[in-house]
């Protein structure tokens, strides 16, 4: 084990600045979602009643990184990855929580409501992950401090989607805006006990790239049957739409990198990081200031970062163990 240990040391990739950049790059990318989507709608021209464009427009961005995940999965493994039989079952279940369920229900979010909240709500997958781990698929259980760190963090929430009024009723909740947020992010904690279950026996790279790629097509389809138009009104579209596709496929390339050269808990306590991103760019990029700096924005992103800490905080030691055991 200590040769295994050593070998750890003189990575690259488990040297914590390497480890930190690396991994404010990847939150980066997924805080740029927001506001990339928002920026997609007015540059496809997409109003926030075209449903079926809106879909086409998510099929369009994970065909592409389905493909870039692929291409860069292979790179790295220094051959082309390809799935097996066995492996197309897992990868079809996969592409309709994780790519189908919850980007059409995300999609639909943010034509409805600000990047800022969007950013916020959507962090509420860590909880969502968490209650589904320990009590619908029975993967872990749930200790004290995870149960805290979910209270604190739904807490944020319930402040964003309320604007601190006493009933989360009385403030501007909508079912096609803060409410398809909520949805999409249940699918994405379905989608990573899954991931987590498939990935005993498959290559996590393999699942996702081919899944991003099968559900891509699938909302394509779906969008363009519905009557659904792409319309390419200046190169700016074009750019969008790659750099979309390359928010999912670098994002995950690196991270899964990281997770790979590092103990779990160290790379996953900084996915804090992603929400105060999301705020950060959609008030850079969408003029969303006023809210990102208000009082009340700041207060849920707080509880809600703090909340994604406490969470992945809680097996530090055992983690650490473990990675230096496997």
């Amino acid at each position: 084990m200590s040769g295994t240990i050593s070998e750890e040391k003189k990575n690259i990739w488990a040297w914590f600045p390497v480890t930190f950049a690396t991994a404010l790059f990847c939150c980066i990318l997924w805080g740029s979602a927001s506001p990339a989507i928002k920026i997609a709608y007015e540059l496809f021209k997409i109003g926030p009643s075209d449903t079926a464009s809106r879909i086409m427009l998510a099929g369009a961005r994970f065909i592409i990184a389905g493909v870039m995940t692929i291409l860069f999965g292979s790179l790295i493994s220094r051959r082309f990855l390809k799935p097996q039989k066995e492996s197309i079952r897992p990868i079809l279940i996969l592409s309709l929580f994780q790519t189908v369920g919850q980007y059409y229900f995300f999609f639909m979010a943010l034509a409805h409501t600000s990047g800022v909240r969007g950013s916020i709500i959507n962090a509420s997958g860590n909880f969502f992950t968490i209650l589904f781990a320990a009590y619908l698929f029975r993967l872990e259980k749930m200790t004290l401090k995870k149960f805290l760190g979910c209270i604190i963090g739904f807490i944020g929430v319930i402040i964003i989607i309320s604007g601190g009024s006493a009933s989360v009723l009385s403030g501007s909740l909508t079912f096609a805006g803060e409410g398809a947020m909520l949805i999409a992010d249940c699918f994405y904690a379905l989608s990573g006990c899954c991931i987590k279950i498939f990935s005993r026996k498959e290559n996590p790279v393999v699942l996702s790239g081919y899944q991003f790629f099968a559900g891509g097509i699938i909302l394509f389809v779906i969008g363009a049957v519905m009557g659904g138009n792409l319309t390419f009104y200046s190169l700016g579209c074009v750019w969008n739409l790659i750099y979309m596709g390359f928010i999912s496929a670098g994002a995950y390339t690196l991270w899964g990198v990281l997770l790979k050269h590092n103990p779990v808990s160290r790379v996953s306590v900084l996915g804090f990081i992603n929400p105060v991103m999301g705020v950060l760019l959609s008030a850079l990029f969408l003029g969303e200031n006023q809210e990102a700096f208000s009082l009340l924005g700041l207060a849920a992103l707080i509880l809600v970062s703090a909340g994604i800490i406490i969470v992945n905080r809680v097996n530090t030691v055992s983690a650490d163990l473990d990675h230096e055991g496997s």
